[in-house]
């Protein structure tokens, strides 16, 4: 029970993620073996059932389950030791607020970039991904996150620098979790639409300093509320 109550504060997909892995871990299911259903993990671990499918869709990325659609949720094998070359696991395990530092530094250098080699084309792409994310504002947590990486991810494309895309994608399972998680239960969340844009218009001038600007407004914006649930956390 002490371990269900704890699962109640802070972001919920990676507190049921860590217990089941630790659930694996112990041998608490075989491989091969068939996990309870949703339902009887959410009402053990006293969360939703949606928290407990995105925590076992990102086990089933590294590894560690079997989702065989019709049948069930399985253990799998134990994997390897992962290398120290294996990003998405080690971005896995990090801190939240050091994901957000690492996208901040791509995005910052992406909006640079991108500032100067967008063609009009382009702008009319980004602008379609806007208005969607517009439209699913309010909506299906999952299907707004989704578009809104696709905006960002967008730009990272149109700096036309594919090291920094190689990046941004292994950066997104952990990214995406986290903003589903907390789009669906943080109500401080801030609004930053207007941020959006703000890159979008600096972006379609042409305006190195405007895109950075806006960028670095938009993920700071969340990266303050990071540091707020840490100091009200602080003994």
């Amino acid at each position: 029970m002490a371990e269900t109550a704890r699962l109640r504060h802070g972001p919920v997909v990676p507190r049921v993620e860590s217990a089941l892995r630790a659930m694996l871990a112990e041998g608490r299911w075989r491989p091969g073996e068939r996990l309870p259903n949703e339902v009887a993990l959410a009402a053990e671990l006293g969360v939703g059932r949606s928290s407990v499918r995105e925590a076992v869709r990102l086990l089933a990325h590294d590894g560690l389950v079997e989702v065989r659609h019709g049948s069930g949720t399985y253990a799998a094998e134990p994997p390897a030791p992962a290398g120290e070359g294996d990003i998405r696991r080690l971005l896995r395990r990090a801190r939240l607020r050091e994901v957000y530092e690492v996208r901040r530094a791509l995005e910052v250098e992406a909006a640079r970039l991108a500032a100067g080699r967008l063609r009009p084309a382009d702008i009319g792409r980004l602008r379609d991904h806007l208005a969607l994310r517009e439209e699913r504002t309010g909506g299906d947590p999952a299907a707004f996150v989704d578009t809104d990486l696709a905006f960002h991810r967008a730009v990272v494309e149109l700096s036309g620098n594919a090291v920094l895309l190689g990046l941004f994608t292994s950066v997104l399972p952990v990214l995406r979790a986290a903003l589903v998680e907390m789009v669906s239960y943080e109500t401080a969340l801030p609004d930053v639409s207007c941020a959006h844009a703000e890159l979008l218009d600096g972006l379609a001038r042409g305006d190195a300093d405007a895109a950075i600007t806006a960028t670095v407004s938009h993920l700071e914006a969340v990266m303050e509320l990071f540091d707020s649930e840490k100091e009200v956390a602080a003994p």
